[in-house]
């Protein structure tokens, strides 16, 4: 891995190593994300995506299902644009949760 070995530094809090297991075809999927997403590492990634977790707990498995599809969607041509408050909706929050 990368950056994410144990130790203590002196910009930020001490940093502790896990050991994960994830299917070869997952890691890879991982792997191709996290660099065209623009993260320096794959550690720096699944951090992020952790951390987000953590601090969205009320954001949903289906509400992440109904982005990619839309996603998905646009990429293909078959579907438009949303607004703010619809992907508000999607996830199931006021716009004034944020």
């Amino acid at each position: 891995m990368s950056d994410a070995a144990t130790g203590t530094g002196n910009d930020g809090p001490e940093m502790v190593q896990i050991n994960l297991r994830l299917s070869k075809a997952f890691l890879e999927d991982i792997d191709t994300t996290w660099e065209e997403q623009g993260f320096s590492s794959r550690s720096e990634f699944l951090r992020y995506a952790a951390r987000d977790a953590v601090k969205h707990p009320n954001f949903s498995r289906e509400g992440w299902k109904k982005i990619a599809a839309s996603e998905h969607e646009l990429r293909s041509g078959s579907a438009e644009l949303v607004s703010r408050e619809e992907v508000a909706e999607m996830m199931g929050r006021d716009e004034d949760d944020e």
